[in-house]
């Protein structure tokens, strides 16, 4: 693990919120790469805390590369590294499925077993089936970015070998093994890297990760995958197209869908 890659939250509520602060000022372009942020002592005063607070805060900005701390001269915002980011479009699913999927993988575990109660409720399963489950890192220019946890049911799954899992992305795998996938309901929200999940994305216990839930169906509409992805939102983006349609009060926003050729 390389320790300049790793999102360092400082110890303590005080500095982390401090540091989250800053954090989204430099990333966000507020200020500008080469620029001096203000001194120890101005910024414990811009947010009601102490200098030993800014201190530690300015120490985890430095560990994740944001600024770079000269004595005698300040602390330099540098530019935020971009590489190793991933852009995903919402309005082309099933595009992005097999996009995401050529990313290389990791597999972490494989096992099979009956799944946690909401899974098998979300993918309409009997009671008592088995479902294979596999925990994953994907990455992107050697940069870990998702941590994803499938579940496919027995009979899918029987179809292919932990090797394929570990070679070959899900999706193709499902396709190889007879199944029409006809749509996918997901849903996106936000969570806390628990402890395990942290080390998987070299990341901080307590960091904030998008987190995405999907569940793909069949012609027939039988639940054949179920997802939980968690993502680094410093490396993972969602983006969105919209269009303004309809006319007078009428007029509303709505998603651009492109085909399945777009990029």
């Amino acid at each position: 693990m390389r320790d300049h890659a790793k999102t360092s939250l400082p110890e303590g509520g005080k500095a982390r919120r401090v540091y989250l602060l800053l954090r989204d000022i430099i990333v966000g372009g507020a200020v500008t790469p080469g620029s001096l942020l203000p001194g120890e002592q101005k910024l414990a005063a811009q947010h009601g805390v102490s200098r030993v607070t800014i201190r530690r805060a300015l120490e985890a900005l430095e560990a994740d590369g944001l600024v770079e701390r000269k004595v005698g001269s300040g602390t330099l915002v540098r530019e935020p590294r971009p590489e190793g980011q991933v852009i995903a479009d919402v309005t082309t699913l099933i595009p992005q499925l097999v996009t995401l999927g050529q990313h290389s993988a990791r597999l972490l575990s494989f096992s099979y077993g009956v799944p946690p109660m909401p899974v098998a409720r979300a993918m309409g399963l009997a009671a008592g089936t088995k479902v294979q489950t596999a925990v994953r890192v994907r990455l992107a220019e050697e940069r870990v970015f998702s941590h994803l946890t499938t579940h496919v049911p027995e009979y899918i799954a029987s179809n292919y070998s932990e090797n394929d899992l570990a070679t070959t992305p899900l999706f193709r795998l499902l396709e190889r093994s007879g199944v029409q996938v006809e749509a996918a309901h997901q849903t996106v929200t936000a969570t806390l890297a628990a402890p395990d999940v942290a080390e998987a994305l070299e990341v901080s216990v307590g960091s904030a990760l998008l987190s995405l839930t999907r569940v793909v169906r069949d012609a027939e509409g039988r639940g054949v995958e179920y997802l939980s992805a968690l993502y680094r939102p410093d490396r993972f983006h969602l983006e969105m197209e919209l269009t303004r349609v309809g006319e007078g009060g009428a007029r509303h926003w709505e998603p651009i869908v492109r085909g399945e050729g777009a990029a």
